[in-house]
């Protein structure tokens, strides 16, 4: 069992592993990450890093609002080419924010 596995199960049948099979005390009014955390840790797994990009997350909306405003000019202006590039664009940065949201194995 890994990181991942745990944090995808029931934060009841996490109590109830806890409780049962690890015997650890006072599981009850544990909130989900914090049991995750300490089952982990009891069964020594390691927690993995979320990926690290250089710049924040606010950056990278900022960017996105002005190449959306970037993108209703070039649609007001009917200029084909710029819609397209900006588009493109705008998508490169969205998926930079999913990557940044996904955990690495």
């Amino acid at each position: 069992m890994d990181w991942h596995e745990l944090h995808k199960m029931k934060v009841t049948d996490l109590r109830e592993l806890a409780k049962q099979k690890l015997e650890i005390e006072g599981v009850s009014g544990l909130h989900k990450d914090e049991l995750v955390e300490r089952l982990a840790h009891a069964m020594g797994i390691a927690r993995p890093h979320k990926v690290v990009e250089t710049e924040g997350k606010t950056g990278i909306k900022q960017r996105i609002r002005a190449l959306k405003v970037e993108r209703d000019e070039a649609l007001g202006a009917k200029d084909r080419e710029r819609l397209h590039r900006v588009r493109r664009q705008i998508h490169a940065e969205k998926r930079k924010l999913h990557r940044m949201a996904r955990v690495t194995h």
